[in-house]
């Protein structure tokens, strides 16, 4: 048996250049994805679905077979790796790839037993003491873990092929040779999940489209996309900043989108008698009516002001000229009362007659040490108000409608604030619509869901509407190129892994502070995270990864509302708010 062992140790450290032999095929184009979504920690436990060869940064160099499953761990800063009882020091990078009798669409790297599938070579290196996967497949494959996760197989062949060549364009854009990885497998980039071949629509629309990419100007086009435009397309200098010509987008209202009953809509309700008025939104009318109330001398605080009936409410404003419908102002009319300041009032829980009286009654024993005095403690006084005192005319007020009043009326959506907002108005009320979910520029995903299943059209025409300047062109879709291996050495199976657990949810006790409240972190997907910053900016420091479930003390509001300073028992930063949601 020892003997065995080391025979088949010697051959697996041969070098790799004896080990793998390219073909003479050219190769099909690859995209590196950094696989953020997997949240690895110092330790990965790989199943490799297929014959993989594995080269080390110290130079040595592994084959294994089908089936085997290794581990692959960080110790004093170096990767090792770990298989059949054996341990093989890597350095600082580890890089297995896939040789010639692997099939693309059916083998690959699975991170648990069973888990998701990834089609292509898997390289390891180390990133501020964790793992950072980047894996390398062709760009087919990767959008066969793109396609179905960024619309859904559910959705009509045609809408399928549309995102399919977005997706392609988007991605072969982005390759960038200088830089480590090309993309993310996050909504930073394009969602990849990994690839399940039971999403056969899907497949389907990326096999009929393969190597079909948008053009402009004899480049790659910028294919951008979102969830839902709100019944308008965007134009891309109304949200990025930076030079470039986009000439192939134009702004144009997109009916397939507003027809969709899929396209999220959020809606408010402001009853013209002023009853059932959102808690939040009245505060902040009751913050722009401050100058108002005290020229009137009333208190300028949100509970000495109320609502007593709305009588006009008008949408206006715009960020961007015409035929932009988007509005960022409204204007209310209402009437309103306002309370007075009476006095105030000291609470004292004991009045000094009453504390001496004590002390007469219980007198202290003389061989007793006289005790300290309990420092007394001036409770705080309490404000009397007036009844509301109504203002005989009605008051116009112009608000804006980002970011306040949209996250105080509970209708923004994305976090982005910049939702189409309209307004309906009934016999009792008006109501407050909001429409957009994403930047809104581009193709929207319910808008061409809803052209290809309820007008049968074709992904040229989606493609057509949404990009009305872009040209369709084919790229060699190519072959994959696999090394090979020699047969002796894919003989042994590997040894059963076990899962990298998932970090346990961070405790949060004590006492809440003042203001504060309870939350946690929901609206992200269940394998993804959520970014604790150092300061409340994209571009900060990435102190920790939270996951679904965190609870969460939320501290307080930044000067940028999108974000909260926020803490565990064990640690302190800065998340975005829409990612959260309040505990009662």
């Amino acid at each position: 048996m020892k003997r065995l062992l080391c025979l088949l140790l010697a051959m697996l450290l041969l070098p790799l250049h004896v080990l793998a032999e390219e073909t003479p095929e050219a190769p099909a184009p690859s995209i590196r994805v950094l696989l953020r979504r997997l949240n690895l920690t110092d330790r990965a436990d790989l199943t490799l679905d297929a014959p993989y060869t594995a080269s080390t940064g110290t130079g040595a160099a592994m084959a294994f077979p089908k089936g085997s499953q290794v581990t692959v761990q960080i110790r004093s800063g170096e990767l090792y790796l770990f298989y059949q009882g054996m341990s093989l020091r890597a350095g600082s990078t580890l890089r297995f790839v896939r040789n010639a009798s692997a099939t693309s669409e059916s083998e690959g790297i699975r991170f648990v037993k069973g888990g998701s599938f990834y089609p292509g070579d898997l390289l390891l290196t180390i990133e501020n003491e964790l793992l950072q996967p980047v894996m390398t497949l062709s760009v087919e494959d990767y959008l066969m873990g793109v396609v179905p996760h960024e619309m859904s197989n559910a959705f009509p062949l045609e809408a399928l092929k549309a995102q399919a060549v977005c997706a392609r364009t988007y991605a072969l854009s982005h390759v960038d040779k200088n830089k480590d990885y090309d993309v993310v497998d996050t909504t930073n980039d394009q969602v990849f999940k990994d690839v399940n071949l039971a999403d056969t629509t899907a497949i389907q629309a990326v096999k009929e489209t393969a190597g079909m990419v948008g053009m402009y100007k004899g480049k790659l086009a910028s294919c951008y996309y979102s969830a839902s435009n709100g019944g308008q397309t965007e134009l891309v200098e109304n949200v990025w900043s930076g030079r470039g010509d986009w000439s192939y987008y134009t702004m144009v209202d997109d009916p397939f989108d507003l027809e969709n009953p899929e396209s999220v809509v959020r809606k408010a309700k402001l009853n013209k008698n002023a009853q059932d008025i959102p808690p939040d939104f009245s505060v902040v009318v009751a913050s722009y009516m401050a100058d108002e109330m005290i020229k009137r001398g009333f208190e300028p605080i949100p509970r000495a002001f109320r609502m007593d009936s709305i009588t006009k409410v008008e949408l206006g404003g715009g960020k961007f000229a015409a035929p932009s419908r988007m509005v960022d102002e409204i204007t209310l009319t209402f009437t309103w009362s306002g309370r007075k300041l009476i006095k105030w009032h000291q609470n004292s829980p004991v009045d000094d007659d009453e504390e001496i009286s004590l002390f007469a009654v219980t007198p202290v024993p003389t061989d007793t040490p006289t005790p300290s005095p309990t420092p007394e403690i001036t409770p705080e006084p309490e404000p009397i108000y007036s009844e509301f005192i109504p203002v005989a005319e009605p008051f116009t007020l112009t608000l804006p409608l980002f970011p306040e009043v949209i996250r105080a009326l509970k209708i923004s959506i994305s976090g982005s604030d910049n939702e189409m907002v309209t307004l309906k108005e009934t016999g009792d009320a008006f109501t407050l619509e909001a429409r957009r979910y994403g930047h809104g520029v581009g193709m929207s995903q319910r808008g061409a869901q809803w052209m290809a299943g309820q007008y049968g059209k074709t992904y040229e025409e989606i493609l057509s509407f949404y990009y009305p300047g872009m040209t369709l062109s084919k790229v060699d879709a190519g072959a994959a190129v696999l090394p090979t291996t020699q047969p002796e050495l894919a003989e042994t199976p590997g040894p059963p892994a076990t899962p990298t657990p998932r970090p346990t949810l961070m405790p949060v006790t004590g006492e809440m502070p003042q203001g504060a409240y309870l939350a946690s972190v929901e609206n992200i997907e269940d394998d993804s995270s959520l970014n604790l910053r150092a300061e409340p900016s994209t571009a900060s420091e990435i102190l920790m990864r939270l996951y679904k479930h965190q609870p969460l003390v939320v501290l307080e509001v930044c000067d940028d509302p999108a974000w909260v300073k926020v803490k565990t028992d064990v640690t302190e930063g800065y998340v975005m708010l829409s990612f959260l949601e309040k505990t009662e």
